[in-house]
Parts: C-alpha cells; sequence; structure tokens
C-alpha cells in the first residue's frame, strides 16, 4: 500500500510542477503542444519498444486485453442506456461522443505513468493502449461517419450527402493505427519479445535513454492542460450529460473490470488491482480531438475529460485503498 500511495505522490508532484510551469508561462504558449508531441512520436514509442521487449506476449494480449475490450464496450453501452430515455433531444452523433467520453481511457497520457509508477511495470498499460488504437479508434470512427453523414442529409433538406460506408471508413482508420508511432514501437516489441531478438548494446541503451523522457513530459504536458479549465459551465446546456458521462467513466467503467477480471476471468488480486486502475483512468484527450474532426459532442467531451482528470486520481487512490 506505501509503495502504491508512493506511487500516486510521484505522479502528483510532476503534475504539479506542469501546472505551475502552464500557470507561469515560463516556457511559452507552444510549451504543452511540444512537450505532448515529443512524447507521443518520439518518448512513447521507445519506451513501449524497451518494455515490451521484456514483456511476456502472453500476459500483454491475454485476459487484461479482454477486461479493457469488453469493460470499455460496455461502459458505453450503459451511458447510451441511461441517457437514451431520459436526455431524448440529442443528435445521434453527440450521443456517440458522449458515449465514448464515457468509455475511452487515456492509457497513454496517464496510463502509461500510472503503469510505471503505481502499477511497477509500464507494459501493463499496453493491452488497453492496442485495444483503443486498434479496435475502438476504427470503430467509433466508422459510426461517426456514418451519423454525421445522416445529419448532414437531413439538414440538406433532401439533397442527398455523400457519405463513405462503415466498413471503408473503419479499413481507412485501420491503416492510420497502423502508422501511428506507439502502434509501431508496440508491434516491434512485441515481435522482439516473441522472437527473443535485442538490440546491441549501446542501441539500446540509447532507445532507453529516449524512453526515459516520455512519463515526465507527458505528466508536466498534462498538468498544463489543468490551467484554466471551468468545467460544467451553465451555458453550455449540457451539465446532465458530462454528469452522467463522468460517473459512468469513474464509477461504472471500473465496476465493470473488476466484475470481469474477478469472476469472468479468475485473475489475481495483483492483476483486478491493474485492471480496476486502469479502467479508472480519465477520459482520453483523442475524444475532444475526435469531437472538434466531426463537430460534435464538443461541450459534453472537453467536460468530461476535464473533470474526470481532476477525479481520476483521486478516485484510483480509492481504489488503492480498497484493493491494494
Amino acid at each position: 500500500m506505501q509503495q502504491v500511495l508512493s506511487g500516486f505522490a510521484v505522479v502528483w508532484v510532476i503534475i504539479a510542477v506542469g501546472f505551475l510551469v502552464g500557470r507561469t508561462g515560463v516556457l511559452g504558449e507552444d510549451a504543452r503542444t511540444v512537450l505532448s508531441r515529443t512524447a507521443f512520436f518520439v518518448g512513447n514509442p521507445a519506451l513501449l519498444f524497451v518494455t515490451l521487449s521484456r514483456a511476456d506476449v502472453a500476459a500483454v494480449l491475454g485476459p487484461q486485453l479482454w477486461v479493457a475490450a469488453i469493460s470499455a464496450l460496455a461502459a458505453a453501452g450503459v451511458y447510451l442506456a441511461v441517457t437514451v430515455p431520459l436526455l431524448k433531444v440529442r443528435p445521434p452523433s453527440e450521443r456517440v461522443m458522449a458515449a465514448l467520453s464515457s468509455s475511452l481511457v487515456n492509457s497513454a497520457n496517464l496510463g502509461i505513468p500510472i503503469a510505471t509508477y503505481v502499477l511497477g511495470d509500464a507494459a501493463l498499460a499496453a493491452p488497453a493502449l492496442i485495444f483503443q488504437l486498434a479496435v475502438y479508434t476504427p470503430l467509433y470512427v466508422a459510426a461517426m461517419d456514418v451519423t454525421t453523414a445522416r445529419e448532414a442529409e437531413e439538414r440538406a433538406s433532401g439533397r442527398r450527402a455523400v457519405r463513405r460506408s462503415p466498413g471503408r471508413a473503419a479499413l481507412a482508420q485501420l491503416g492510420q493505427t497502423a502508422r501511428n508511432p506507439m502502434v509501431v514501437g508496440a508491434m516491434l516489441g512485441l515481435l522482439f519479445s516473441v522472437t527473443g531478438w535485442a538490440l546491441p548494446g549501446p542501441l539500446m541503451q540509447s532507445v532507453e535513454l529516449i524512453g526515459g523522457l516520455s512519463i515526465p513530459a507527458m505528466l508536466l504536458a498534462f498538468g498544463m492542460s489543468l490551467v484554466g479549465s471551468r468545467p460544467l459551465a451553465r451555458a453550455g446546456g449540457r451539465r446532465a450529460d458530462v454528469l452522467i458521462a463522468s460517473a459512468v467513466k469513474l464509477l461504472v467503467h471500473p465496476l465493470l473490470a473488476w466484475v470481469l477480471a474477478q469472476f469472468v476471468f479468475g485473475l489475481d488480486a495483483r492483476h483486478v488491482f491493474v485492471a480496476v486502475v486502469l479502467a479508472s483512468l480519465p477520459t482520453a484527450q483523442n475524444v475532444y480531438v475526435s469531437a472538434v474532426r466531426y463537430d460534435a459532442g464538443l461541450r459534453v467531451s472537453k467536460d468530461t475529460i476535464l473533470v474526470t482528470t481532476v477525479v481520476a486520481i483521486p478516485a484510483m487512490i480509492g481504489v488503492a485503498l480498497v484493493l491494494a
């Protein structure tokens, strides 16, 4: 328990430093973007390669992957089951984005640091990361292509809008996912683990050093993102949506992961703890990026990210107190 709380303390301190850096503006206006892109394109692929090349492939692609997948899809289903009859005047595209906000976890920017410092192994974040990039993202992109095209047809007053088929959208997204640097790093790491290959000593040390910049950069950028955050503004008119999505993300999603890990897959206590902590991660910032792309669910996605981001780490500490 002391080790778990110590891990959270490390994460919180770096986030607090990032907040102060963002508040003072000492690194300039583009610092958050530069840190995030450096972590995404340089640090994270190296870190995933190093950790997964030394990991057990069966563990990465085993029950934790299924727990992450089933719990996320079930959480989205719970959100829709609650809100469709309760919040009736909502466009389908906004419902999809809100359901995504209640189920897509921040498996990279917070998942990797939490897995490293709290769970003790960065590779533990890989199952959720792989599921979201390789499966969940193509699914919701296809769903958004269909719903936004239909809404465009309705607004066009009889003029037929051109739309891509769900299958074509999913294939296009799979191609983009295959070029994602984190997926490339993870897949190469798994390949080296399966084959027993190893990089020459100096080259591996270089990759390890590059991977070492990932976690501090992500946490500093995350802390900077909290500057000026004011969720749940009354003018937005989506408080109920945000509160329900946040409750599903922070309560229902971890509970589903616990049920699956404990009773369906029969995992031991440590791996149950891992599954629940990862399901307790806040909503991924990619949701807002997608909301901007499709011009749908902007308020719900942004506010849910902010609410779950602020509450998630205290919530995970609560999970640690109960399960660790």
